[in-house]
């Protein structure tokens, strides 16, 4: 038998004792005597210590079996096989091979899918999100129903192209509320405090931020992600692409990063030294494990043709920085390439070095987990009462009202009401949850949720699937005539926009629109309009239709979606989601996918792309969302309306100053609070996000049209006012990057603008 034959066995044997066993696998275990002479097992010693002597104990084979995702035992060292591929984007998932739902626990809160949490523009409930999760994953790892705690979450990709079918998992198209995203939901996974610096190396569950970097595109026309060459420019890697992820590592403190399949510039991100070393690990300060996308090694040599043999594929990675392959092509070439002298064993004796570091912060060399830090979290954690009512809140802040003529939501609360829900949504479980999910603790369709307020409810499809490639209008309007209200539950699903799937079209998919207007058309009073999807869809004719009252976009709302949907309809909450992504034209196809430049080019007619320098048509704005409340701003206060970022006062000559030059103190000491009065004028209490923008009055070249530099979630009764203090950075807020990549000041006007109030700074340098 082979030496990759008896590690397959292994792995075999282990899986079918896993199924046996409610003990969560560990190393170190003090009950063993062998183990007391390993200096890796001494819980006293610096980590970096205890994995150095960890690996200078293994042979070359052993070190090899490691460096792929599902990693055997050394039983020799009494060191158990460890899974790297676990998911948890909105919820623990059984989409990777590391989390199974096969004991005690069947299932683990579903939370909405990232783009519609995203939606809240609330940080402490992303934060919320994230401890759940990691609470939940640490407890499915106590009660035996796991071979490792890395989950490879969250997706900081910018939502680039509306067509994206991954779109769905990211936190929507601007940088600043991605990499704020990213901070919260790192900090919450692995246990560290909302404001971060809790942590001192013991992690809850290991979070990983990908895919880095400038991933975006799966299938169009032909290119797919593992071939395709992304074309970016430095000035849009250092303002929009990179951004995120610096956040997620240097103020999340993220254990983990995925290297993505795409080349960058021509250079594989799993094969880029300068991203992979220089950049993260040596700028950023990145102190964890970096692994390859699900074969992501092997098509650098067998798709890409960038590395001339698997060998050099090997060695390229290995080299870059990377230090674990979801897949086997390292377990299958790296011996041959250290043969061949191609790669020194000190690189791979780095890479374990990063591996085992990550586990010994997860607390799987101190003993049995169960009786350490984080050991009495159990069964009951999982579907929890706290937790089912978070991912409740979740799916109702981030529900976004996108039109409300003549007021027609909330509906009235009559027993005798009568109420026509008509969809293929209306009643989907699986819909609801998006991708990457896992068994959810319980469903509530829309269909369901509004059954818990009318009686008198007839339902029906109205397409056969989401496609709506068959649709029986005559059906669906004569229900629409006879009742009082029609609740119209359309959009998307998996089948129209997933991973490996992007979308051709913006519209709704076949006669959906068909099938809205005649009910619309027919039906007694104004209808209302409920969009599931996570990409934006081009309803402009819904948007102007005097038959379609209300509009409500539910994105991919979770476990609790249907429920959240009803009592937003019925007015038991006040809607306060904001479109974290802008809604294009259907006309915006035209525009090629594989285009990554972010800014306009009028001379060739290039639009741009997402509200920072998007210069065309648009359906809906990012930021955009109603309310059943009206809210009123006013700046109260802003410490500085001249910002002196010069040495002298004299009247300054040049056209911008790097930001590198201004230096750290200059530009702490020159920060602005920023005073926002808000007032909530409707008659119903509310969840409010106070978005606050920056814009140049007088726009150089490659700036943004405007930029979202602050974002705070408030509370309000009817008729209270509340103030909201932002403190900005001129140096990171009003700079932007120029053509080489390098943040920079420019001096004049910057004005501040909330809703339809302004305030103007100047900036001198």
């Amino acid at each position: 038998m082979g030496f990759l034959q008896s590690i397959s066995l292994v792995i075999l044997l282990f899986l079918l004792h896993r199924t046996e066993s409610t003990w969560p696998p560990f190393a170190c275990d003090v009950s063993n005597p062998s183990t007391k002479s390993f200096t890796f097992c001494k819980t006293s010693l610096p980590i970096a210590k205890r994995a150095r002597d960890l690996v200078s104990r293994l042979t070359l084979d052993e070190k090899i079996s490691q460096l792929v995702n599902s990693a055997p035992p050394i039983p020799r060292l009494c060191i158990p096989g460890y899974e790297w591929w676990s998911e948890a984007l909105h919820g623990v998932a059984s989409v990777g091979r590391g989390v199974y739902f096969n004991g005690t626990i069947r299932a683990a809160t579903s939370f909405p899918q990232v783009i519609l949490t995203a939606a809240s523009f609330d940080a402490h409930l992303w934060y919320r999100i994230g401890q759940a999760i990691g609470t939940e994953a640490r407890a499915v790892y106590n009660a035996g129903q796991a071979i490792g705690l890395t989950f490879w979450a969250p997706n900081i990709n910018i939502f680039r192209d509306p067509r994206w079918g991954r779109g769905q998992e990211t936190p929507g198209e601007d940088p600043l509320l991605t990499g704020k995203y990213a901070m919260a939901y790192v900090r919450g996974v692995q246990g560290d405090s909302f404001e971060g610096g809790k942590l001192k190396g013991h992690l809850q569950a290991s979070a990983c931020c990908k895919h880095f970097t400038a991933y975006d595109l799966d299938f169009w026309r032909g290119v797919n992600r593992f071939v395709f060459d992304a074309r970016v420019t430095l000035q849009d890697l250092a303002d929009t692409y990179q951004p995120p992820f610096q956040s997620c590592i240097e103020h999340g403190r993220a254990s983990g990063i995925m290297c993505a399949y795409n080349r960058v510039n021509g250079i594989p991100s799993c094969a880029d030294y300068n991203l992979l070393s220089k950049t993260a690990r040596g700028q950023w300060g990145f102190h964890g494990y970096i692994t390859s996308d699900c074969d992501a090694v092997s098509i650098i040599h067998d798709d890409q043709g960038y590395a001339k043999s698997p060998e050099d594929a090997v060695v390229d990675v290995l080299k870059a920085g990377m230090d674990v392959n979801c897949g086997f092509y390292l377990q299958e070439h790296t011996k041959k390439a250290v043969e061949e002298k191609k790669l020194p064993e000190s690189e791979i004796d780095r890479a374990l070095h990063n591996l085992f570091s990550v586990r010994m912060r997860l607390g799987l060399f101190n003993g049995n987990p169960v009786e350490l830090p984080f050991g009495k979290i159990g069964p009951d954690h999982v579907c929890s009462k706290k937790h089912q009512a978070l991912a409740l809140e979740a799916a109702q802040n981030g529900i976004v009202l996108l039109k409300n003529s003549a007021r027609l939501l909330p509906l009235p609360k009559k027993r005798t009401l009568s109420l026509a829900v008509i969809g293929p949504n209306a009643h989907s479980p699986q819909t609801l949850l998006g991708n990457y999910a896992g068994p959810p603790c319980k469903s509530v369709t829309p269909l369901q949720g509004l059954q818990s307020y009318v009686k008198n409810i007839i339902y029906h499809p109205g397409c056969n699937v989401v496609d709506c490639s068959t649709v029986a209008i005559d059906k669906a309007v004569k229900i629409a005539k006879g009742v009082d209200y029609v609740v119209l539950v359309m959009g998307l699903d998996q089948s129209e926009e997933s991973e490996g799937h992007d979308r051709e079209r913006l519209e709704l998919p076949g006669k959906q629109q068909e099938l809205i207007t005649s009910v619309a058309r027919a039906a007694k009073k104004t209808v209302v309009l409920v969009l599931l999807s996570g990409g934006p869809v081009d309803i402009s004719w819904a948007k102007h239709d005097v038959n379609i009252g209300s509009i409500l976009w539910g994105g991919y709302p979770g476990e609790a979606g249907g429920t959240a949907l009803a009592e937003i309809i019925f007015g038991d909450h006040n809607p306060g989601g904001r479109l974290p992504v802008t809604w294009y034209p259907r006309d915006f196809v035209k525009v090629p996918m594989t285009d990554m430049r972010m800014r306009s080019d009028p001379s060739s007619g290039y639009p741009g792309r997402t509200y920072r320098f998007y210069n065309g048509e648009k359906v809906f704005e990012f930021g955009y969302g109603l309310s059943y409340s009206i809210y009123a701003y006013e700046f109260s206060s802003v410490t500085q309306s001249m910002v002196q970022l010069n040495q002298s006062s004299a009247t300054p000559t040049v056209e911008y100053k790097l930001v590198s030059e201004l230096g750290e103190k200059l530009c702490k000491r020159k920060k602005i609070s920023v005073t926002v009065g808000v007032k909530n004028k409707g008659e119903m209490a509310g969840k409010h996000p106070v978005l606050l923008f920056v814009r140049k009055e007088r726009p150089s070249q490659g700036s943004p049209v405007k930029q979202l530099v602050g974002f705070r979630r408030v509370n309000l009764n009817a008729g209270e006012r509340v103030e909201v203090e932002f403190l900005l950075s001129p140096c990171e807020h009003l700079s932007r990057a120029n053509e080489v990549g390098m943040m920079v000041m420019e001096p004049g006007l910057h004005v501040l603008v909330v809703g339809d109030e302004e305030y103007p700074v100047t900036i001198v340098v």
